[in-house]
Protein backbone atom coordinates (compact mmCIF):
# COMPACT_ATOMS: atom_id res chain seq x y z
CA UNK A 1 0.00 0.00 0.00
CA UNK A 2 1.30 3.27 -0.75
CA UNK A 3 2.40 5.47 1.60
CA UNK A 4 0.65 8.72 0.55
CA UNK A 5 -2.88 6.96 -0.14
CA UNK A 6 -6.06 7.97 0.96
CA UNK A 7 -6.42 5.15 2.62
CA UNK A 8 -3.10 4.83 4.53
CA UNK A 9 -3.84 8.95 5.77
CA UNK A 10 -7.09 7.72 7.21
CA UNK A 11 -5.56 4.18 8.57
CA UNK A 12 -2.57 6.32 10.53
CA UNK A 13 -5.06 9.29 11.05
CA UNK A 14 -8.05 7.64 13.12
CA UNK A 15 -5.95 4.90 14.82
CA UNK A 16 -3.51 7.58 16.33
CA UNK A 17 -6.24 9.37 16.76
CA UNK A 18 -7.70 6.10 18.96
CA UNK A 19 -4.42 5.80 20.85
CA UNK A 20 -3.85 9.60 21.62
CA UNK A 21 -7.54 9.80 23.20
CA UNK A 22 -7.73 6.98 25.00
CA UNK A 23 -4.30 8.62 26.92
CA UNK A 24 -6.56 12.22 26.99
CA UNK A 25 -9.48 10.60 28.50
CA UNK A 26 -7.11 8.97 31.34
CA UNK A 27 -5.20 12.59 31.90
CA UNK A 28 -9.05 13.84 31.54
CA UNK A 29 -8.10 16.09 28.72
CA UNK A 30 -10.05 17.26 25.59
CA UNK A 31 -9.97 14.88 23.04
CA UNK A 32 -9.38 17.52 19.76
CA UNK A 33 -5.52 17.84 21.76
CA UNK A 34 -5.23 14.42 20.58
CA UNK A 35 -6.07 15.09 17.12
CA UNK A 36 -3.64 17.73 17.39
CA UNK A 37 -0.63 16.13 18.40
CA UNK A 38 -1.35 13.05 16.02
CA UNK A 39 -0.71 15.89 13.47
CA UNK A 40 2.15 16.91 14.94
CA UNK A 41 3.31 13.72 14.96
CA UNK A 42 2.81 12.20 11.64
CA UNK A 43 2.96 15.57 9.42
CA UNK A 44 5.50 17.34 7.43
CA UNK A 45 7.19 18.53 10.57
CA UNK A 46 7.09 15.13 12.10
CA UNK A 47 7.58 11.75 11.12
CA UNK A 48 6.34 12.79 7.96
CA UNK A 49 4.14 9.75 7.18
CA UNK A 50 1.44 12.30 5.52
CA UNK A 51 4.17 14.40 4.20
CA UNK A 52 1.20 16.85 1.82
CA UNK A 53 -1.71 17.18 4.04
CA UNK A 54 -3.20 19.82 1.73
CA UNK A 55 -5.94 16.93 0.54
CA UNK A 56 -7.01 16.22 3.63
CA UNK A 57 -7.25 20.26 4.80
CA UNK A 58 -9.41 20.47 2.08
CA UNK A 59 -11.93 17.27 3.43
CA UNK A 60 -11.26 18.56 6.61
CA UNK A 61 -12.89 22.15 5.94
CA UNK A 62 -16.55 19.94 5.81
CA UNK A 63 -16.40 19.44 9.52
CA UNK A 64 -16.40 22.85 9.79
CA UNK A 65 -19.05 23.41 7.56
CA UNK A 66 -20.95 20.86 9.74
CA UNK A 67 -20.04 22.13 12.83
CA UNK A 68 -21.51 25.64 12.07
CA UNK A 69 -24.65 24.09 10.45
CA UNK A 70 -25.42 22.28 13.24
CA UNK A 71 -24.55 25.41 15.75
CA UNK A 72 -27.33 27.65 13.71
CA UNK A 73 -29.85 24.08 14.23
CA UNK A 74 -29.66 25.25 17.81
CA UNK A 75 -30.32 28.97 18.06
CA UNK A 76 -33.94 29.09 18.23
CA UNK A 77 -34.70 33.23 17.90
CA UNK A 78 -36.35 32.93 21.21
CA UNK A 79 -33.97 31.56 22.82
CA UNK A 80 -31.15 33.93 20.87
CA UNK A 81 -33.02 36.77 22.70
CA UNK A 82 -34.11 35.64 25.57
CA UNK A 83 -29.89 34.52 25.71
CA UNK A 84 -29.02 38.23 24.32
CA UNK A 85 -30.43 40.14 27.27
CA UNK A 86 -28.81 38.35 30.01
CA UNK A 87 -25.20 37.82 28.92
CA UNK A 88 -25.30 40.69 26.03
CA UNK A 89 -23.25 43.55 28.24
CA UNK A 90 -20.76 40.73 29.91
CA UNK A 91 -19.82 39.21 26.75
CA UNK A 92 -19.17 42.51 25.03
CA UNK A 93 -16.97 43.89 28.16
CA UNK A 94 -15.33 40.96 28.73
CA UNK A 95 -13.93 40.86 25.12
CA UNK A 96 -12.71 44.63 24.65
CA UNK A 97 -11.23 43.77 27.64
CA UNK A 98 -9.24 40.71 25.80
CA UNK A 99 -8.87 41.95 23.25
CA UNK A 100 -6.81 44.78 24.17
CA UNK A 101 -4.63 42.21 26.01
CA UNK A 102 -4.14 39.75 23.05
CA UNK A 103 -3.29 42.78 21.12
CA UNK A 104 -0.91 44.29 23.70
CA UNK A 105 0.66 40.94 23.87
CA UNK A 106 1.48 40.64 19.93
CA UNK A 107 2.82 44.20 19.84
CA UNK A 108 5.44 43.35 22.63
CA UNK A 109 6.36 40.50 20.53
CA UNK A 110 7.32 42.55 17.17
CA UNK A 111 4.13 40.90 15.59
CA UNK A 112 2.21 43.75 12.83
CA UNK A 113 -0.37 45.54 14.06
CA UNK A 114 -2.90 43.49 12.00
CA UNK A 115 -1.69 40.20 13.29
CA UNK A 116 -1.73 41.86 16.80
CA UNK A 117 -5.61 42.48 16.39
CA UNK A 118 -6.76 39.39 15.14
CA UNK A 119 -4.19 37.38 18.20
CA UNK A 120 -6.44 40.16 20.28
CA UNK A 121 -9.74 38.44 18.41
CA UNK A 122 -8.38 35.28 19.30
CA UNK A 123 -8.80 35.64 22.90
CA UNK A 124 -12.08 36.29 23.30
CA UNK A 125 -13.34 33.21 23.14
CA UNK A 126 -14.12 30.06 25.75
CA UNK A 127 -13.87 26.66 24.64
CA UNK A 128 -17.15 25.03 24.43
CA UNK A 129 -15.63 21.72 25.14
CA UNK A 130 -14.29 22.75 28.40
CA UNK A 131 -17.39 25.04 29.38
CA UNK A 132 -20.17 23.08 28.44
CA UNK A 133 -19.28 19.35 28.49
CA UNK A 134 -17.81 19.56 32.02
CA UNK A 135 -21.29 20.99 33.13
CA UNK A 136 -22.89 18.68 34.77
CA UNK A 137 -26.08 17.44 32.97
CA UNK A 138 -28.77 18.47 35.60
CA UNK A 139 -26.58 22.02 36.01
CA UNK A 140 -26.30 22.77 32.09
CA UNK A 141 -30.42 21.91 31.57
CA UNK A 142 -32.52 23.10 34.49
CA UNK A 143 -29.87 25.74 36.63
CA UNK A 144 -29.19 29.06 36.13
CA UNK A 145 -25.39 28.56 35.73
CA UNK A 146 -25.85 26.39 33.06
CA UNK A 147 -28.32 29.40 31.65
CA UNK A 148 -25.22 31.74 32.08
CA UNK A 149 -22.38 29.49 30.49
CA UNK A 150 -24.85 28.94 27.41
CA UNK A 151 -25.99 32.06 27.01
CA UNK A 152 -21.90 33.95 26.69
CA UNK A 153 -20.51 31.32 24.62
CA UNK A 154 -23.98 31.35 22.81
CA UNK A 155 -22.44 34.88 21.89
CA UNK A 156 -19.51 34.84 21.49
CA UNK A 157 -20.29 31.88 18.63
CA UNK A 158 -22.04 34.85 17.11
CA UNK A 159 -18.68 37.22 17.40
CA UNK A 160 -16.45 34.36 15.88
CA UNK A 161 -19.37 33.77 12.88
CA UNK A 162 -18.54 37.83 12.35
CA UNK A 163 -15.38 37.77 12.53
CA UNK A 164 -14.61 35.02 9.98
CA UNK A 165 -16.71 37.09 8.19
CA UNK A 166 -14.54 39.30 7.52
CA UNK A 167 -11.30 37.65 7.67
CA UNK A 168 -12.34 35.65 4.59
CA UNK A 169 -14.11 38.14 2.30
CA UNK A 170 -11.79 41.09 3.68
CA UNK A 171 -8.53 39.13 2.16
CA UNK A 172 -9.71 39.11 -1.65
CA UNK A 173 -8.94 42.76 -3.28
CA UNK A 174 -12.54 41.79 -5.32
CA UNK A 175 -15.05 41.71 -2.29
CA UNK A 176 -15.72 44.80 -1.11
CA UNK A 177 -16.94 44.85 2.74
CA UNK A 178 -20.23 46.64 1.11
CA UNK A 179 -20.48 43.69 -0.90
CA UNK A 180 -20.17 41.44 2.17
CA UNK A 181 -22.44 43.68 3.77
CA UNK A 182 -25.28 43.35 1.18
CA UNK A 183 -24.61 39.33 0.36
CA UNK A 184 -25.49 38.23 4.07
CA UNK A 185 -28.81 39.92 4.05
CA UNK A 186 -29.39 38.49 0.30
CA UNK A 187 -28.39 34.99 1.62
CA UNK A 188 -30.75 35.04 4.42
CA UNK A 189 -34.00 35.81 2.73
CA UNK A 190 -32.73 32.90 0.34
CA UNK A 191 -32.70 30.63 2.97
CA UNK A 192 -36.07 31.93 5.01
CA UNK A 193 -38.03 31.88 1.65
CA UNK A 194 -36.73 28.43 0.53
CA UNK A 195 -37.25 26.79 4.10
CA UNK A 196 -40.69 27.93 4.48
CA UNK A 197 -42.12 27.20 0.99
CA UNK A 198 -40.03 24.41 -0.33
CA UNK A 199 -38.18 22.91 3.30
CA UNK A 200 -40.74 22.38 5.75
CA UNK A 201 -43.63 20.74 3.26
CA UNK A 202 -40.70 18.56 2.26
CA UNK A 203 -39.66 17.84 5.81
CA UNK A 204 -43.37 17.30 6.86
CA UNK A 205 -44.38 15.34 3.49
CA UNK A 206 -41.69 12.90 3.79
CA UNK A 207 -40.32 12.94 7.97
CA UNK A 208 -41.03 8.91 7.97
CA UNK A 209 -38.46 8.30 5.60
CA UNK A 210 -35.00 9.13 8.51
CA UNK A 211 -32.79 8.21 5.25
CA UNK A 212 -34.30 10.89 3.22
CA UNK A 213 -34.52 13.47 5.99
CA UNK A 214 -30.61 12.78 6.33
CA UNK A 215 -29.72 13.22 2.85
CA UNK A 216 -31.96 16.83 2.62
CA UNK A 217 -30.40 18.55 6.06
CA UNK A 218 -26.57 17.81 4.17
CA UNK A 219 -28.05 18.60 0.77
CA UNK A 220 -29.61 21.75 2.29
CA UNK A 221 -26.47 22.75 4.37
CA UNK A 222 -23.86 22.24 1.62
CA UNK A 223 -26.22 24.00 -0.78
CA UNK A 224 -26.57 27.34 0.94
CA UNK A 225 -22.96 27.25 1.88
CA UNK A 226 -22.47 26.69 -1.74
CA UNK A 227 -24.28 29.87 -2.77
CA UNK A 228 -22.69 31.71 0.02
CA UNK A 229 -19.44 31.24 -1.75
CA UNK A 230 -20.78 32.25 -5.01
CA UNK A 231 -21.46 34.87 -3.63
CA UNK A 232 -18.86 36.16 -1.53
CA UNK A 233 -19.37 35.22 1.44
CA UNK A 234 -17.96 31.89 2.83
CA UNK A 235 -18.82 28.16 3.07
CA UNK A 236 -19.17 28.49 6.36
CA UNK A 237 -21.43 31.02 7.08
CA UNK A 238 -23.64 29.35 4.63
CA UNK A 239 -23.60 26.79 6.60
CA UNK A 240 -24.87 28.66 9.48
CA UNK A 241 -27.34 30.24 7.69
CA UNK A 242 -28.54 27.14 6.65
CA UNK A 243 -28.93 26.13 9.83
CA UNK A 244 -30.95 28.91 11.73
CA UNK A 245 -33.48 28.56 8.91
CA UNK A 246 -34.60 25.37 10.60
CA UNK A 247 -33.78 25.84 14.02
CA UNK A 248 -37.56 26.73 14.49
CA UNK A 249 -38.98 23.25 13.20
CA UNK A 250 -38.74 20.47 15.07
CA UNK A 251 -37.07 18.42 12.77
CA UNK A 252 -33.32 20.72 14.05
CA UNK A 253 -33.19 18.48 16.88
CA UNK A 254 -33.18 14.91 15.10
CA UNK A 255 -31.00 16.34 12.39
CA UNK A 256 -28.47 17.76 14.34
CA UNK A 257 -28.43 14.43 16.23
CA UNK A 258 -27.93 12.54 13.15
CA UNK A 259 -25.44 14.70 11.81
CA UNK A 260 -22.90 14.49 14.71
CA UNK A 261 -21.11 11.87 14.29
CA UNK A 262 -20.46 13.00 10.34
CA UNK A 263 -19.03 16.00 11.81
CA UNK A 264 -17.16 14.24 14.25
CA UNK A 265 -15.47 12.26 11.47
CA UNK A 266 -14.56 15.33 9.63
CA UNK A 267 -13.85 17.35 12.60
CA UNK A 268 -11.41 14.62 13.30
CA UNK A 269 -9.23 15.33 9.96
CA UNK A 270 -9.81 19.39 10.97
CA UNK A 271 -7.76 19.67 13.84
CA UNK A 272 -5.40 16.63 12.40
CA UNK A 273 -4.34 19.20 9.66
CA UNK A 274 -4.10 21.99 12.32
CA UNK A 275 -1.33 19.51 14.35
CA UNK A 276 -0.12 18.92 11.15
CA UNK A 277 0.51 22.12 9.69
CA UNK A 278 2.36 23.38 13.20
CA UNK A 279 5.62 24.32 11.93
CA UNK A 280 7.88 22.57 15.06
CA UNK A 281 10.80 24.09 13.93
CA UNK A 282 9.44 27.87 14.90
CA UNK A 283 8.36 26.76 18.39
CA UNK A 284 11.28 28.46 19.72
CA UNK A 285 10.05 31.56 18.44
CA UNK A 286 6.76 31.84 19.37
CA UNK A 287 7.16 29.22 22.90
CA UNK A 288 7.57 32.79 25.08
CA UNK A 289 4.75 34.60 23.74
CA UNK A 290 2.72 31.69 23.75
CA UNK A 291 3.48 30.79 27.19
CA UNK A 292 2.75 34.57 28.31
CA UNK A 293 -0.72 34.92 26.04
CA UNK A 294 -1.93 31.27 27.99
CA UNK A 295 -0.85 32.20 31.36
CA UNK A 296 -2.78 35.78 30.58
CA UNK A 297 -5.54 33.89 29.19
CA UNK A 298 -5.75 31.52 32.49
CA UNK A 299 -5.23 34.43 35.08
CA UNK A 300 -6.86 37.66 33.82
CA UNK A 301 -10.40 35.64 32.23
CA UNK A 302 -11.50 33.89 35.47
CA UNK A 303 -11.09 37.54 36.78
CA UNK A 304 -12.47 39.49 34.45
CA UNK A 305 -15.79 36.95 34.61
CA UNK A 306 -16.11 36.72 37.72
CA UNK A 307 -15.66 40.80 38.21
CA UNK A 308 -18.41 41.59 36.06
CA UNK A 309 -20.69 38.25 36.68
CA UNK A 310 -20.71 40.58 40.40
CA UNK A 311 -21.81 43.41 38.41
CA UNK A 312 -24.52 41.72 37.62
CA UNK A 313 -25.74 40.57 40.88
CA UNK A 314 -24.63 37.11 40.44
CA UNK A 315 -23.36 35.17 43.04
CA UNK A 316 -19.60 35.13 44.10
CA UNK A 317 -19.29 31.54 43.91
CA UNK A 318 -21.49 31.63 40.92
CA UNK A 319 -19.17 34.07 39.40
CA UNK A 320 -15.76 32.56 40.42
CA UNK A 321 -17.00 28.90 38.88
CA UNK A 322 -18.33 30.55 35.82
CA UNK A 323 -15.29 32.57 35.48
CA UNK A 324 -12.76 29.57 35.85
CA UNK A 325 -15.11 27.28 33.66
CA UNK A 326 -14.47 30.27 30.92
CA UNK A 327 -10.80 30.32 31.33
CA UNK A 328 -8.84 29.44 28.46
CA UNK A 329 -9.15 29.64 24.15
CA UNK A 330 -10.93 28.73 22.42
CA UNK A 331 -11.31 25.47 19.44
CA UNK A 332 -13.13 28.97 17.56
CA UNK A 333 -9.39 30.78 17.94
CA UNK A 334 -7.84 27.55 16.17
CA UNK A 335 -10.37 27.87 13.39
CA UNK A 336 -9.95 31.73 13.38
CA UNK A 337 -6.01 30.74 12.87
CA UNK A 338 -6.55 28.67 10.29
CA UNK A 339 -8.90 30.84 8.44
CA UNK A 340 -6.69 33.63 8.83
CA UNK A 341 -3.69 32.08 8.16
CA UNK A 342 -5.22 30.43 4.79
CA UNK A 343 -6.62 33.59 3.42
CA UNK A 344 -2.47 35.64 4.39
CA UNK A 345 -4.06 38.12 6.92
CA UNK A 346 -1.43 36.68 9.23
CA UNK A 347 1.79 35.45 9.31
CA UNK A 348 2.62 31.45 9.67
CA UNK A 349 4.28 32.49 13.47
CA UNK A 350 0.77 34.45 14.54
CA UNK A 351 -0.69 31.49 13.32
CA UNK A 352 1.84 29.39 15.28
CA UNK A 353 1.04 31.54 18.28
CA UNK A 354 -2.79 31.65 18.29
CA UNK A 355 -2.40 27.52 18.32
CA UNK A 356 -0.09 26.91 20.90
CA UNK A 357 -1.77 29.45 23.52
CA UNK A 358 -4.72 27.50 22.47
CA UNK A 359 -3.21 23.35 23.50
CA UNK A 360 -1.73 25.12 26.42
CA UNK A 361 -4.73 26.38 27.73
CA UNK A 362 -6.76 23.17 26.92
CA UNK A 363 -4.57 21.09 28.91
CA UNK A 364 -3.84 23.71 32.35
CA UNK A 365 -7.85 24.87 32.60
CA UNK A 366 -9.11 21.48 31.90
CA UNK A 367 -7.39 20.27 35.46
CA UNK A 368 -8.61 23.67 37.15
CA UNK A 369 -11.82 22.41 36.22
CA UNK A 370 -11.64 19.08 37.31
CA UNK A 371 -10.12 20.16 40.06
CA UNK A 372 -11.73 23.30 41.79
CA UNK A 373 -15.64 23.00 39.97
CA UNK A 374 -18.60 20.34 40.10
CA UNK A 375 -17.84 18.04 37.00
CA UNK A 376 -19.09 14.27 36.03
CA UNK A 377 -15.51 13.95 36.07
CA UNK A 378 -14.25 15.79 38.88
CA UNK A 379 -11.32 14.29 41.17
CA UNK A 380 -12.96 14.91 44.73
CA UNK A 381 -15.83 12.72 45.07
CA UNK A 382 -17.55 16.46 46.69
CA UNK A 383 -17.25 17.93 43.71
CA UNK A 384 -18.28 15.05 41.24
CA UNK A 385 -22.31 15.72 39.67
CA UNK A 386 -23.43 13.97 36.96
Amino acid sequence: MEQDSLLFSFFLIFTGAAILSTAALFLRQPLLVAYIVVGIVLGPFGLEYISDPSLLTDIAEFGIIFLLFLLGLDMQPSKLFATLKKTFLVTLASSLVFVLIGYGTGLLFAFSQLESLVIGFAMIFSSTIIGIKLLPTTVLHQKHMGELMVGILLLQDFIAIFILVFLESGSQEEVSTLRVLLALPMLVGLAYLCTRFLLIYLVARFDQFKEYIFLLAIGWCLGIAAVAAGIGLSAEIGAFVAGVSLATNPISQYIAYSLKPLRDFFLVLFFFSLGAQFNINLLGEILLPALLLAALALSVKPVVFHYLLRRFSERNRLAWDAGLRLGQISEFSLLIAFVAAQYEVIGERASLLIQMSAILTFLVSSYIVVLFCPTPIALSSKLRRD
